[in-house]
């Protein structure tokens, strides 16, 4: 069901490098930038913005999947994330989640490890199909 997809990695891997550079950390002083590939084209970017109750602070992807939903939804194919020096990053477990929401089936991640899908990254997930799955459930 994965739609096949010709991924400029290079592409993509400078968008989330440009999008760290915008990064709010004055505390950690570690900026991430994400980058990801829509299903109609378009590259959304996002970098994470800390916040001086430590806690509250947004990742990258949190401000990649509001630039999805700003400029016209659609689903994930492709996403990579990095660090200040370029460096590949894994999402943390929240934002795999997030990214679970907003990937189409068979979205690529570009992660530490080489290229795998969202079952790589977020094996057994729950999703809106679960919920849709107990809504249509005749009991």
């Amino acid at each position: 069901m994965r739609a096949v997809v010709d991924v400029d990695w290079e592409t993509l891997r400078a968008a989330a490098l440009e999008a760290q550079a915008h990064a709010y950390v004055p505390y950690s002083e570690f900026p991430v930038g994400a980058a990801a590939l829509v299903d109609d084209g378009r590259i959304v970017t996002g970098c994470n913005v800390e916040n001086a109750s430590y806690g509250v602070g947004l990742c990258a992807e949190c401000g990649l999947v509001s630039e999805l939903a700003r400029t016209g939804g659609g689903k994930l194919v492709a996403f990579t994330c990095c660090d200040g020096r370029g460096e590949r990053l894994m999402p943390c477990g929240r934002c795999r989640q997030l990214l679970n929401e907003f990937a189409a089936p068979g979205c690529l991640f570009d992660t530490i490890g080489g290229i795998t899908d969202i079952e790589g990254i977020l094996p057994m997930a729950f999703g809106p199909r679960n919920l849709t799955e107990y809504a249509d459930r005749d009991d």
